[in-house]
């Protein structure tokens, strides 16, 4: 019957080698993950195949963006069925057809701005989609800001600052809006995810969540938020409980509705977690979660031998409450 992991409203099957690779065809760091209007699920990886998509059952479509991208980091789906596909290591977003054709282009390739000088991009991570259109960017890497443009790619204003304090971050790592317009930021190594109005005006700030990397809000009034969190990677708090990696399901206000792939901790197991890098929930509340599960094994098991496979993309689908494997 499969691995049965969450609790309550939020209970999950994993579907275990869920996705139908081609043979020669491999599956690398699995950075970002999106589902479009009719559940094709876009897998944004770090190989020789950039985009892999697949239909909601798992069957290989087609793979594009060969020779386009140098390092995929972030996948948001645009509201005309776009998608916009972040590139960290060319410091650039660009928006594409679901099949793979350039639209636009926000950023000159392998031209950063300088390190932390608050303008676009350096090392940019992620994309979020306003309700008028807008589209927000978080530039985290080697920058600690957001930028607001307009749909047709103008630079509207950026906000933010290294620090800790309201309004600042160490690394904005991923970034998603509210049908209210409202803009939230996953500040990784602040350990929390920062709530702005669509113009950077700070709101409030969410905790009890560690390193989150990635973030996803369904369409619709009070959602909910997913969150993709990394473990601890330092030698004093590595295997330590209650930190990760794990998803956490939160609510409107940033309390905690479930927690998935905490217990036991970091693992290579169907329904346990390396370094959830993204996440993403389909119509019918299905959770797909990307790994950077080759970039994280030596910081978690520093010494060990890498597994002959490495699970980089995971599929959970939606049970009724009190289902058991």
């Amino acid at each position: 019957m499969g691995v049965i992991v969450g609790s309550g409203d939020f209970t999950y099957r994993v579907c275990e080698n869920w996705a139908q690779l081609p043979p020669g065809m491999v599956l690398g760091d699995v950075a970002a993950v999106g589902v479009d209007s009719k559940d094709r699920v876009y897998v944004f990886n770090r190989s020789s195949d950039p985009m892999l998509v697949f239909d909601r059952e798992g069957a290989f479509l087609r793979s594009w963006g060969q020779g386009v991208f140098t390092h995929p980091h972030g996948v948001s789906m645009g509201p005309d069925d776009t998608i916009y596909c972040t590139d960290d290591f060319d410091h650039t977003v660009r928006k594409c057809t679901l099949d793979g054709k350039v639209l636009m282009q926000i950023g000159v390739p392998n031209r950063p701005s300088p390190f932390m000088c608050g303008r676009p991009f350096n090392r940019c991570t992620h994309t979020a989609h306003a309700p008028n259109g807008d589209l927000y960017v978080s530039d985290g890497y080697s920058n600690a800001c957001v930028h607001k443009y307009a749909p047709d790619g103008r630079h509207l204003l950026s906000w933010g600052r290294s620090g800790m304090g309201p309004g600042e971050f160490n690394l904005p790592h991923n970034v998603t809006c509210d049908d209210d317009g409202y803009v939230y930021v996953a500040d990784r190594e602040n350990h929390r995810i920062q709530v702005f109005d669509g113009n950077g005006k700070y709101e409030t700030e969410w905790h009890n969540i560690h390193r989150p990397n990635g973030l996803f809000m369904p369409r619709g009034r009070c959602p909910i938020c997913y969150v993709a969190e990394i473990g601890p990677y330092y030698a004093f708090n590595r295997g330590a409980p209650n930190l990760g990696p794990r998803v956490s399901i939160l609510d409107n206000k940033g309390a905690v509705l479930a927690r998935l792939g905490e217990d036991p901790l970091a693992g290579n197991m169907p329904g346990k977690f390396l370094a959830p890098h993204s996440i993403t929930v389909d119509s019918r509340g299905d959770v797909y979660v990307g790994e950077v599960a080759v970039t994280g094994w030596p910081s978690l098991f520093p010494g060990q031998p890498q597994p002959r496979i490495l699970r980089s993309l995971q599929k959970f689908e939606k049970v009724p409450p009190g289902t058991t494997a």
